[in-house]
């Protein structure tokens, strides 16, 4: 049984708690994924998140097949992280953490993905040509999404570079 993980790092210039609001609320996964998804949320989007809440999707993932997703929102901690499971959909496990922390100029968001595959080993196969390559570009269609609605984060100068920045300059 092979279980992959992904796992992805993205800093942002606002705050926790705009991070918190936008990231939790689940209406906004529409919004950082890619429209040829074709994702539609059928059902369970319509409160702020809350552990035990199930939320409904239709995805098109390859091939214009229309698949139904359901997951469950398992562990939520305030401004801190909040996970997702897949309970039906196209994984035989889907595990899902969401990190956020405050950094110096505003929020280190980290997504961990636990995850495998149907099929036995045929799913092996096909992932390294079709799986890891698909979360590959969502996840980069979310960054990019996310930079275009938040702003590119720069690393705060310290004193030591800018003091450095004004002796070369």
């Amino acid at each position: 049984m092979k279980i992959y993980t992904k796992k992805s790092v993205q800093r942002l210039p606002i705050s926790l708690k705009k991070a918190w609001e936008f990231l939790s609320s689940p209406g906004n996964l529409k919004t950082i994924t890619p429209d040829y998804m074709g994702f539609n949320i059928i059902s369970g989007a319509d409160r702020p998140m809350y552990p035990g809440q199930i939320i409904q999707y239709i995805v098109t993932p390859v091939a214009g097949i229309k698949t139904k997703w359901v997951t469950e929102i398992t562990h939520v901690r305030d401004k801190e992280y909040f996970v997702d499971e897949q309970r039906f959909g196209p994984y035989a496990l889907w595990h899902h953490k969401h990190f956020l922390k405050e950094i110096p100029g505003g929020v280190e968001m980290e997504d961990i993905v636990d995850y495998k595959l149907p099929f036995g080993i045929l799913g092996q196969m096909v992932h390294p040509i079709l799986v890891a390559l698909k979360l590959k570009e969502i996840f980069d269609y979310r960054q990019k999404k996310l930079v275009e609605l938040f702003g590119e984060f720069e690393e705060p100068k310290t004193k030591n570079s800018t003091l450095n920045q004004d002796i070369i300059a």
